[in-house]
């Protein structure tokens, strides 16, 4: 053994993999990384994809879609009801039933997985599905909820600055989009768009992939950014594509959702499927400094 080369532990062999961590060579593996969970490259057509695979699962498992659909119009109908008695929260609190859809969201994912693997998947399930990865799930949850509460104090914030006082609308959509309030509409919109951008980037796969496979919700938050960031025309037009069916689906009584919410839940499946590959466990070779001094 030569003097440049480091000495192994006692009672490790040359060949032996170090435990400690302390001697690297060629063909020591990489450590694990967020960016070693390979990203496929998608097209501009592919949101229309998901969203007809979303259908699909839907129309095969129906009974669980509607449930899902269900509790989507509930939310829609609670937040008119808190407009009628307080409609500067009810603009806040619909963040929040933002960020519970990805997790409401979390039994379709079930239903969508167990299907794709060729499996029944059942009612009890779909509810317990956050059961095997609660934990992590909790975690990401907490991550979201702090954006929550940074995004409806911003709200107030806007509410604050356009109005003397907390303006009163009598329940009225129309009172709310009076001419009059344009700037106030512009500022909450323009707030509202770099928050929902910010929690859709973060979440568009994480929540998946945490159901799918072992991994914590850092590595799933900054996969799910890595995606948008890499292929953004792609990632921008699947959230314009959401937004647009919910905006569509709310317009009579929220009625629309009973469909929509189930079948935008399994096309999100699809779309992690689509676009998020496995770890890349290749080996790589580590170059110590002499070696490359002497090539």
């Amino acid at each position: 053994m030569s003097p440049a080369e480091p000495s192994p532990p006692p009672g490790l062999g040359p060949t032996d993999p170090d435990p400690t961590g302390q001697l690297e060579g060629p063909g020591t593996p990489a450590a694990p990384s967020v960016f070693r969970t390979a990203l496929k490259p998608l097209r501009l057509a592919d949101p229309f994809r998901w969203i007809a695979l979303g259908l699909r699962d839907f129309a095969r498992q129906p009974g669980i879609g509607l449930f899902y659909g269900g509790c989507f119009v509930l939310m829609g109908w609670a937040l008119m009801k808190v407009y009628e008695q307080a409609p500067a929260y009810t603009l806040a609190l619909s963040a929040g039933f933002l960020l519970m859809g990805p997790f409401l969201c979390l039994g379709l994912y079930q239903v969508s997985m167990r299907l794709e693997r060729g499996e029944r998947p059942g009612f009890v399930d779909s509810l317990l599905a956050f059961q095997s990865r609660a934990g992590t799930m909790a975690i990401f949850g907490a991550v979201l909820l702090v954006l929550e509460m940074i995004w409806g104090r911003a709200s107030l914030v806007v509410f604050a600055v356009s109005f003397d006082g907390m303006p009163d609308f009598k329940g009225s959509l129309r009172a709310l989009l009076n001419p009059e309030n344009l700037g106030f509409i512009v500022a909450y919109l323009s707030v509202g768009a770099v928050f929902a951008g910010l929690i859709f980037s973060v979440s568009v796969v994480a929540i998946p992939m945490i159901l799918d496979r072992q991994t914590d919700a850092i590595t799933a938050g900054l996969t799910s950014l890595r995606l948008c960031f890499t292929q953004p025309l792609v990632m921008f037009a699947w959230g314009a594509l959401i937004t647009l069916v919910v905006v569509l689906a709310m317009l009579p009584w929220f009625v629309g959702l009973l469909v929509a919410g189930p079948v935008l839940g399994h096309a999100s499946w699809h779309a992690y499927r689509a676009a998020v590959g496995e770890q890349d466990e290749r080996v790589l070779p580590v170059v110590f400094p002499e070696d490359a001094a002497g090539t």
